[in-house]
């Protein structure tokens, strides 16, 4: 059974930090390209940052420089270092595995609440 599990949201004030992490399991981690994404109320949800299974990664113009996306192939989790947060991060994040076998398998955690306000 895929499980992919955030936690590490809250409530922050603008400038301030905030460090997401996802524990996979149930997924071939070490090849899976794993991902954050997020979605505001009344928005569609967008590809923040993206960790490829060799460790590339690839962030959203409006992140650069502030989100760090990192992985750690032994305990199956990625996390997200947030920081100089805004409060146009406000919104839901999600975790999300893509890696192919005889499929594409695509899994997705429940969301994070991230708020970023003062």
């Amino acid at each position: 059974q895929v499980q992919l599990v955030e936690s590490g949201g809250g409530l922050v004030q603008p400038g301030g930090s905030l460090r997401l992490s996802c524990a996979a399991s149930g997924i071939i981690f070490r090849i899976a390209n794993m991902n954050w994404y997020r979605q505001a109320p009344g928005n569609q949800r967008e590809l923040v940052a993206s960790i490829g299974s060799g460790g590339s990664t690839n962030y959203a113009d409006s992140v650069k420089g502030r989100f760090t996306i990192s992985r750690d192939n032994v305990q199956n989790t990625i996390y997200l270092q947030m920081n100089s947060l805004k409060t146009e991060d406000t919104a839901v994040y999600y975790c999300n595995a893509k890696y192919l076998t005889h499929r594409m398998n695509d899994s997705w955690g429940q969301g994070t609440q991230v708020t970023v306000s003062s």
